[in-house]
């Protein structure tokens, strides 16, 4: 059977482990938040409805900071511990793990300097929690929440929203459909206007959460009682509402011992005319009875929502580590091969770019069947070959003595002035791929998960790629240039075979009588647009095979590097490097060494809370 001390036990055990982690609930946390799912009391209660006193009669101590406004400014997690009769009292704070308190005084100035600690000297409010344990043979195991007292105005020293901000926090607590709502509200007052009842009910409309306590009976006017209040008649809920009598102002002035202010809560009701026939399920004995078996029956019910809550937490933890990567070794080997495996990781995402796997790589052929033929239908042909530009440099290349037969240092140089103008188009065509190869490298390095962790080493990566592709690229120039000197240098001799010998037929012996105007001929427009006319036709040849050849040379020299040995220099650099340079281009972000800091942690927490549930389940 399940004891009511392990299921209690064990959530506390699971608070305090999420406190230390920051999960307190309410935060903007990443992953599902344990907290949020743990069940708890929460105390809520406006300022002077005797919420302390209530808290301390349960404990049988003195230890909670009294005083005038907001006495409570963060959330004190408040969890009992019932040890064998006898032994000595002692509490612990979460934040003062290796310290043990049996002064109760020491314990309420530690609760005042450690709110201050967070929230300074001033009268602001904090949600971050502080854990306070007591463990007493006078309690029972038990956990509760005691939050901020609820009010109406802001005093002097508080913000504007202070209001606001102090219902929100409390809301945050008692509007989880996990929070068991212990509302407390002063008896001499119109249970009506209780701001305590007033929030359990937004947040709990049937009831079925809410644990009503009416505190200061013995202030009632004379001839009044609470019976209607008590007995469920003007204020329903679907649990017994329970009467607590405190300490008078009087009895806190003489140090009256809790323990003798229990027993004097039994003789008042016991004695009371009114309340007589409910002594039984009055008191805050009676209370804390109540509200720790009905905790542990609420624990029970939640364990399967819980379990399955954690399951899913470890899940997106361990894929959370996986995608966060293991921390680096330290001796060089190892960090060796740590970035070796991370540049074949980008170098093989890169070349998924270029070989269609991922996008990007067409982009390469786009300049090749876009770009490069729109440069080259764009060249200055019709000027270069007008008639007045053919005469021109035909004339020039003559010089003093004019052509005999046909003018080849004209057709020559008209040649060579043609195809000089593919250098541009072929240049432009290789740094067009190169910004296509950077960009892609730029994305690769995005896009290689494991690479996000270390920034100084996808700097290095990235300057290395760029280097070896600014290599690439000039090699690339450099060819698609030869190959248009090539076509200058060496001209196709069939073409112009081809050509019709017309000076040829002109002075065939037969044809005598035409000679002279054959000759003439030589040097009419018609005879000079023919020269340009056949010039042009052997430049669109040309330019047909440098379609052709210039993207294969910029494949060549510039695509199939980046594929074959795009870090290769940057491999040799990395052998050379001693431990210490290796552990700096390791230098990993400190955001995700923290990350993965607290994954680990919390991933130890859900894993540990995981093992002790099966542990109790078991005993059932």
């Amino acid at each position: 059977m399940t004891t009511m001390e392990s299921l209690i036990g064990l959530v506390n055990r699971i608070q305090r482990a999420c406190t230390m982690l920051g999960d307190y609930g309410g935060g903007d946390n990443a992953f599902s938040s344990l907290w949020e799912a743990l069940p708890s009391v929460a105390v809520v209660g406006g300022q002077s409805s005797g919420k302390s006193s209530v808290l301390e009669s349960v404990v049988g101590r003195d230890f909670l900071p009294r005083g005038s406004g907001i006495v409570t400014r963060r959330p004190l997690v408040l969890q009992l511990h019932k040890t064998d009769d006898g032994s000595q009292e002692y509490a612990e704070f979460l934040h003062l793990p290796k310290r043990r308190f049996t002064d109760f005084s020491m314990v309420r100035k530690e609760i005042q300097d450690e709110t201050d600690r967070v929230t300074g000297k001033t009268k602001q409010i904090s949600p971050i929690p502080i854990h306070l344990s007591i463990y007493s043979p006078n309690v029972v195991n038990l956990t509760l929440i005691d939050l901020p007292g609820l009010t109406k105005v802001a005093v002097e020293g508080q913000p504007d929203t202070i209001v606001e901000d102090i219902e929100s926090m409390v809301r945050s607590y008692v509007e989880k459909p996990n929070s068991v709502i212990l509302a407390i509200s002063p008896a001499n007052q119109d249970i009506a206007t209780s701001d305590a009842m007033k929030l359990a009910r937004e947040v709990d409309p049937t009831g079925e959460r809410t644990f009503g306590v009416l505190t200061k009976l013995d202030l009632m006017d004379k001839g009044t009682n609470a019976l209607d209040v008590l007995e469920g008649r003007s204020y329903r809920l679907q649990h017994p509402w329970v009467g607590i009598v405190n300490r008078s102002q009087a009895d806190i002035n003489r140090n009256i011992d809790m323990i003798v202010a229990r027993r004097k809560e039994r003789e008042y009701f016991a004695t009371s005319p009114d309340y007589g026939h409910l002594a039984g399920k009055m008191g805050s004995e009676y209370l804390a009875k109540l509200l720790s078996k009905h905790l542990e029956s609420v624990i029970r019910s939640r364990i399967p929502s819980i379990t399955s809550l954690i399951n899913k937490s470890i899940e997106e933890l361990e894929s959370e580590m996986d995608h966060l990567g293991r921390p680096i070794a330290v001796d060089a080997g190892a960090q060796l091969y740590t970035i070796l495996e991370l540049c074949r990781a980008f170098d093989r995402i890169f070349k998924e770019h270029l070989d269609g796997g991922r996008p990007g790589g067409d982009r390469i052929y786009g300049v090749f069947d876009n770009q490069l033929p729109a440069a080259l239908r764009k060249l200055p042909f019709d000027r270069h070959l007008s008639l007045q530009n053919v005469k021109k440099v035909v004339s020039e290349a003559d010089g003093y003595q004019p052509h005999l037969i046909a003018p080849e240092q004209g057709y020559r140089r008209l040649i060579e002035g043609s195809l000089s103008y593919f250098r541009g188009p072929a240049e432009a065509s290789a740094d067009a791929v190169h910004f296509v190869l950077k960009e892609l490298v730029r994305k690769s390095i995005g896009e290689t998960q494991e690479l996000k962790r270390f920034p100084t080493l996808q700097a290095e990566i990235a300057a290395a790629a760029n280097e070896a592709l600014e290599r690439f690229r000039d090699e690339g120039r450099k060819t698609v240039i030869r190959l248009v000197d090539m076509e200058t240098s060496y001209l196709t001799v069939e073409f112009f075979r081809k050509l019709p010998q017309e000076v040829e037929k002109a002075g065939n012996p037969g044809n005598s009588g035409n000679t002279a105007s054959q000759a003439v001929d030589r040097y009419s427009d018609g005879h000079f647009r023919r020269i340009g006319s056949n010039v042009s036709s052997y430049v669109g040849m040309v330019s047909e095979t440098l379609r052709n050849t210039i993207p294969k040379a910029i494949v060549y020299c510039q695509v199939r590097e980046a594929k074959l040995s795009l870090l290769n220099h940057f491999y040799t650099q990395i052998g050379r490097k001693e431990a210490k340079q290796l552990g700096q281009l390791l230098d990993e972000d400190p955001a995700m060494m923290e990350r993965r800091l607290q994954c680990a942690k919390r991933l130890e927490l859900y894993k540990a809370a995981r093992d002790e549930i099966d542990s109790v389940s078991w005993t059932r």
